[in-house]
């Protein structure tokens, strides 16, 4: 089973930024077999994808946060990280991290996917104007 821990969130006026972490453990097989990403989930509404990263470290992002949001990884210190910048009040919510095994045909669009095997307990993220 995978573990997975985010930490970072909080309470940031529009247009600031916050920069998310995620230490992932408890791999079943190599950590190489996995892609992992970020999804949130504002009150009210469905969880949605945020950004994903497959293992050979190619990104995919929902449309309204390409321009403003980086997935990247640490797999030497097996941390997934989410750097926000420009932080709208829609940006707000709960923040998830996420691993699932995937070949290396895996293809994940988070615009409209937004489920994965393994996921952490969340981090808050609050934007206010």
């Amino acid at each position: 089973r995978v573990d997975l821990m985010e930490s970072g969130g909080g309470s940031v006026q529009a247009g600031g930024s916050l920069r998310l972490s995620c230490v992932i453990s408890g791999y079943t097989y190599s950590r190489t077999q996995y892609c992992m990403g970020w999804f949130r989930q504002a009150t009210g509404k469905e969880r949605e994808g945020v950004a994903v990263i497959d293992s050979n470290g190619s990104t995919r992002y929902r449309d309204s946060v390409k321009a403003r949001f980086t997935i990247s990884k640490d797999s030497d210190k097996d941390t997934l990280y989410l750097q926000m910048n420009s932080l709208k009040a829609e940006d707000s919510g709960m923040y998830y991290c996420a691993a699932e095994l995937c070949s290396a045909s895996w293809s994940y669009d988070p615009n409209i996917d937004a489920d994965m095997d393994y996921w952490g307990q969340g981090t808050q993220v609050t934007v206010s104007s």
